[in-house]
């Protein structure tokens, strides 16, 4: 553990604000990573997954980097182009595969 990790740690513990702040972000990157690890896996470019949800290419490149949040809609329509569901707890957010 280098010297920033314990920072990070120390004012996890310390300060209630910075570790909501830190867990929120935690869960878009969490997010970011399987949206873009799902649609890797599934063979999809940006523009791919954008013509299959009824987008354009840029907004999917928002979504992956963390600048856009996207409405449910737009989550289930993700869901069911990347034939996965979405799992949201207290620890963050993960994507399974759908049920068949």
């Amino acid at each position: 553990m280098d010297d920033l990790d314990r920072y990070v740690e120390r004012r996890r513990m310390q300060d209630a604000e910075f570790r909501a702040a830190w867990e929120e972000g935690r869960a878009q990157l969490d997010f970011r990573k399987a949206v873009i690890g799902s649609r890797l896996s599934a063979g999809l470019s940006q523009k791919q997954l954008a013509e299959q949800i009824g987008t354009s290419q840029a907004a999917v490149a928002r979504l992956e980097a963390g600048t856009y949040r996207p409405r449910i809609e737009t989550l289930h329509r993700l869901a069911t182009a990347l034939h996965v569901t979405f799992e949201v707890d207290s620890a963050g957010v993960r994507l399974r595969p759908a049920a068949a």
